[in-house]
């Protein structure tokens, strides 16, 4: 991976079944100037499975064209994926036809109008893994609010951290979106301490009345927001990123 490569945020707003594969390789087809496209959490799947989840998860082996998709333009997508008995709320990253790393959300929240435990079984480490000699860290949403996640984050040292998400849109007020302070917050303190690029993609739309507000970003080894996407609207723009 060279030093400054093309990322693609793909905010965008999943549908609650199985057509999602074919939106995202159609705009993964479009990014020929890309190095690097990266879609939401649960991307292929849409978030309030529930019940669905058993009919509507995947198997790697239904993910194949993904990996063929892969040979020129990298691509990370968020999914609700089959392991044995259980299913897991997964971020993929494929690589020259080939899917190079997974990782299985840790952290599941189940308060409020999250009920992700009760659907997914959490995952248990955290790897890194290596592009072109840079070292890369994958996250899903609610690890990265763990306590202890910058401390491990800095002790992996990786070049570049990639964070999918699907955040529904709450504390509205006056000066904006509370959530989004928060997570511009976080996002930029896990970026000083580690010193790392971070790429942060967060979903659109309406599921079930929940709205998924977007905002995502590219924020720099010195906390200095790169790029960011507008809230609530679907986009897909391409950055020049310095890794």
């Amino acid at each position: 991976m060279k030093n400054e490569i093309n990322i693609t945020l793909a905010q965008i707003a999943p549908k609650l079944n199985r057509s999602n594969l074919q939106k995202i390789l159609s705009i993964v087809q479009e990014q020929e100037q890309s190095d690097l496209v990266v879609f939401p959490e649960l991307s292929l799947n849409g978030y309030l499975l529930q019940d669905k989840l058993s009919e509507d998860a995947w198997s790697l082996k239904e993910l194949n064209s993904l990996a063929l998709a892969s040979q020129n333009t990298d691509i990370v997508v968020g999914a609700a994926l089959k392991d044995k008995k259980v299913f897991r709320n997964a971020a993929l990253y494929f690589h020259n036809k080939a899917l190079l790393s997974k990782h299985y959300k840790v952290h599941l929240p189940n308060y409020g109008m999250f009920e992700e435990a009760r659907y997914f079984s959490a995952g248990d480490q955290f790897e890194s893994f290596f592009v072109k000699e840079k070292k890369i860290s994958m996250l899903v949403c609610e690890d990265l609010w763990n306590a202890d996640m910058i401390h491990h984050l800095v002790q992996e040292d990786p070049d570049l951290i990639i964070v999918i998400a699907a955040s529904p849109a709450r504390g509205f007020n006056d000066e904006g979106l509370e959530i989004e302070d928060q997570w511009l917050s976080l996002l930029k303190s896990t970026a000083l301490h580690v010193k790392a690029t971070v790429v942060f993609v967060n979903r659109v739309g309406f599921e079930d009345g929940l709205g998924f507000w977007g905002g995502s970003c590219i924020i720099d080894k010195n906390a200095k927001i790169d790029a960011k996407l507008p809230k609530y609207n679907e986009m897909i723009k391409t950055f020049k990123v310095k890794i």
